[in-house]
């Protein structure tokens, strides 16, 4: 969707310019996927509108493949507008009535797209905005399972786009189909109610889940395999200038290094390198790395600057 991002840090309601970007928690994903390294694909539905156009046209040119992605007429391209505070902590104001994403059908899905990935990676945005949505999820994973894809799954439970109850019953479906989960700890209440970070893990596992990642923000993130739990400290940003986004970018970092061989361990300490350069620069996605600057901010390279 388009991001309005304000020019000016305050409450929104003082805010008087902003600036058109790009947003959406898959389509973050799928960038900081291609600009790391991999071949991503995006399947989606934009308006067939100038800001859809402007969408599909950024996506191409971050090398995501978008042949499944398709502008649709009369159904706006969705808008979100941003507050921003001097501590770099957001508020987000959706408009998203008749989405494009609600002209989607489970038949629209191509299996033999499927066949030619690796993970097929989901959040709890999409099926948040329509029930037709939660339908084509449950569709997109049912072909994953059948085509011997890993399912990755962020919950990126929005609030204001369904309520804690919604969340619960539809991610409560979802999670035996998972391989990989990616929480942040302040979800874990919502899903499980008041319990330990690591009775949580269990119970996650519980669900035949293989691999679970607990995202903790500043204060680093936790990484399960079912047998041992690897704590992995944050690593410092050089600037804290805008958090929104460093979820998605963390997810990109570790299917990038869980692609590429890495362990459990060494996923979460890449995926937490990612996040942490992503909250240095303003924008949902213009923090996203380059696998070079990556390996600079974990100290395994050098890079000259003039």
């Amino acid at each position: 969707m388009i991001a309005m991002c304000p020019q000016e840090k305050g409450p929104i309601i003082f805010c008087d310019t902003f600036k058109r970007k790009l947003g959406g928690a898959e389509l973050n994903v799928a960038m900081g996927c291609a600009r790391l390294g991999l071949k991503s694909g995006w399947i989606s539905r934009l308006g067939n509108d100038d800001f859809g156009k402007h969408i599909l046209k950024t996506a191409r040119g971050e090398g995501i493949d978008t042949s499944e992605v398709q502008l649709v007429d009369g159904y706006p391209t969705s808008v979100y507008f941003r507050e921003v505070l001097a501590d770099g902590s957001s508020r987000s104001f959706y408009y998203r009535e008749k989405s494009p994403t609600s002209t989607m059908k489970c038949e629209d899905l191509n299996e033999e797209y499927f066949k030619s990935a690796k993970v097929l990676h989901i959040t709890g945005v999409f099926p948040s905005i329509t029930n037709n949505n939660q339908e084509i999820i449950l569709e997109a994973v049912k072909l994953a399972k059948k085509n011997n894809l890993t399912v990755s799954f962020d919950p990126n439970i929005r609030l204001k786009m369904w309520t804690k109850e919604e969340a619960k019953e539809y991610i409560e479906k979802l999670l035996p189909d998972v391989d990989i989960l990616l929480i942040g700890d302040e979800e874990i209440e919502i899903l499980l109610g008041d319990v330990t970070i690591e009775d949580a893990i269990k119970t996650f596992h519980g669900y035949g889940i293989g691999k679970v990642v607990v995202k903790k923000g500043a204060k680093g993130a936790l990484g399960s395999d079912g047998e041992n739990i690897y704590e992995v400290d944050a690593i410092k940003p050089k600037a804290l200038v805008d958090t929104v986004g460093a979820g998605d970018g963390f997810a990109a970092g570790f299917l990038n290094a869980l692609i590429k061989g890495e362990t459990l361990e060494g996923c979460v300490r890449y995926a937490n390198a990612v996040g942490s350069l992503v909250v240095g620069v303003e924008g949902d996605n213009e923090g996203l790395p380059y696998h070079e600057d990556v390996l600079v901010h974990l100290g395994q390279a050098k890079k000259i600057e003039r």
